[in-house]
């Protein structure tokens, strides 16, 4: 009799035994694709505040969470093959920003996509509302365009006499083109002559400045990949052409600009990471409001205005989030 319960435990267990491991087992570690439209070294302090982020969260790389990188260093041509790259992986979330967002809409319908930074979400078909995005898609909205008007209010203490304003912008990403033409509009408002240079890839940058060196008092450079990865070289040129620059982002200030207005890029992508992480607890995508940014900041490079031969007014220096020395 002994003998046969003994069996019997035995057998139980081993039947017990599947079920028991399967309980033990840790569930799947949630993976995020993060699709960066620049380089590493141009994202850096954007994706490790997204990275600090997610760790105050509970999310740690390599250890609760796993994040794919790919890096488009500012091809947008690259920006379709890296996002289907990343729906081929299976990804839980992407994160991406600016048209960038267009290609991974593109690549899924399933896999839940936040932009961290999107000028016109709604205007460029990425959602449907800022309140009820709907489908897959949510994140933050940079709204750039509308700063425009800023910007060049800025401009115009640093060199009140401007009349001859060149704007470059890559023609082959939309939001810069609407940025193009509200820069255009509030320049004629305020009786400044305009004059646009294309540039869609590296090669274009130099003879734009060629052109434009001729005839402008200043630059106005529609923030967007091709441009922060290409920033050294846009600014050099300037710098030799000795126009003065303004910029939606400091990243281009830190690189040799003169000016920047704009969000913080830094804090929008912190958010995005609070996005993600409702996202990874269950919350649809769809039922998360876009949200508009809430820190900005002005930043001015004295080095650079100093080399132009510039003075920058004590009244301006006052408002500046940052002067770079």
């Amino acid at each position: 009799m002994r003998r046969r319960n003994f069996i019997a435990g035995l057998a139980n267990i081993a039947i017990a035994w599947p079920i028991v491991a399967r309980a033990q087992r840790p569930a799947k570690r949630p993976t995020i694709g993060f699709l960066g439209t620049n380089t590493p070294a141009a994202q850096e302090r954007w994706t490790a505040a997204f990275v600090q982020r997610l760790h105050e969260l509970g999310w740690i790389e390599d250890q609760t969470v796993a994040i794919e990188y790919r890096w488009a260093e500012g091809r947008t041509e690259r920006f379709a093959d890296l996002a289907a790259e990343l729906v081929r992986l299976k990804v839980d979330v992407i994160v991406t920003l600016g048209s960038a967002v267009t290609a991974a809409k593109q690549a899924t319908s399933i896999i839940p996509i936040v932009f961290a930074v999107a000028s016109d979400p709604v205007g460029s078909g990425m959602v449907a509302s800022l309140a009820r995005p709907g489908g897959n898609i949510t994140g933050l909205s940079a709204q750039q365009s509308d700063l425009a008007g800023k910007r060049l209010e800025l401009l115009r203490e640093v060199i009140p006499n401007l009349r001859q304003l060149a704007i470059t912008a890559n023609f082959g990403n939309p939001p810069s083109v609407a940025e193009v033409q509200e820069v255009q509009a509030r320049a004629h408002a305020l009786g400044i002559d305009v004059d646009t240079f294309e540039i869609r890839q590296p090669s274009d940058i130099g003879p734009a400045f060629d052109a434009l060196k001729i005839r402008a008092q200043a630059l106005y450079v529609c923030n967007e990949p091709l441009v922060v990865t290409n920033r050294v070289e846009i600014n050099t040129l300037a710098l030799a052409a000795r126009l003065p620059t303004v910029y939606g982002s400091r990243v281009q200030v830190e690189a040799g600009g003169l000016i920047a207005y704009g969000p913080n890029f830094s804090d929008l992508f912190r958010r995005a990471a609070d996005i993600v992480d409702k996202i990874l607890r269950g919350t649809k995508p769809g039922d998360i409001p876009v949200e508009q940014p809430t820190k900005f900041e002005f930043i001015i490079n004295l080095t650079t205005a100093k080399a132009l031969g510039l003075t920058i007014p004590a009244s301006l220096m006052s408002l500046a989030d940052e002067l770079i020395e």
